[in-house]
């Protein structure tokens, strides 16, 4: 009995667990600093484009379309500074780049919550803030700013209850894992910016 329910939910809901695992791993080595992270991360996306799309999150599979691209630069610019620098180093966020992305993540959300409400999406104004604004917390992570962390614990505390809803518990199990890993983050570059 119990072994069957294992095995149903297994078949049911392996590809969303595969994507858990391999993005809580790159996150988890986002945090250490670790290049390799980007190519783990990178798997995970790949995953959860079939599993949002699925879920008929429709901003968020195409969240993880605008992160393969983010994450390839990502891959690159901290490849180019751990070539250049011998490691990954933090970079201050300048204000006027605070203010960018600020807007920018309003200006996404309205556009995208306006587009995906269009095409019949769940939760579509919500789902698209939360997307604009984790291309956001991407970026930043790409370009090695601090302030990504504090990004991301925010969004990912809002991104829990909104899987909660649409019955996707491993990725909201998930995503309630990733804001301790983010305050983990945030510790470790605070470090190591005060070493720098």
């Amino acid at each position: 009995m119990i072994s069957s329910v294992v095995t149903g939910y297994l078949e049911a809901h392996g590809l969303e667990l595969a994507g858990v695992v391999t993005a809580a791993l790159g996150i988890w080595l986002t945090t250490r600093r670790q290049l390799i992270c980007w190519p783990i991360t990178l798997v995970s996306i790949f995953i959860y484009i079939v599993v949002f799309f699925r879920a008929g999150l429709l901003s968020d599979a195409l969240l993880q379309v605008f992160f393969v691209v983010f994450t390839v630069y990502g891959w690159w610019h901290w490849w180019r500074g751990v070539r250049e620098e011998g490691e990954v180093r933090v970079e201050p966020l300048p204000l006027q780049s605070l203010i960018v992305a600020a807007c920018f993540g309003v200006g996404g959300s309205f556009a995208l919550g306006t587009l995906a409400r269009r095409f019949h999406a769940a939760l579509p104004y919500l789902d698209a803030t939360l997307m604009s604004y984790s291309l956001v917390a991407t970026w930043w992570q790409a370009r090695k700013h601090i302030a990504n962390w504090w990004l991301w614990i925010l969004v990912d505390v809002i991104y829990v209850g909104e899987y909660i809803y649409k019955d996707l518990w491993p990725t909201a199990l998930l995503y309630a894992g990733f804001v301790p890993l983010a305050v983990l983050g945030l510790r470790n570059w605070r470090r190591a910016a005060a070493n720098a």
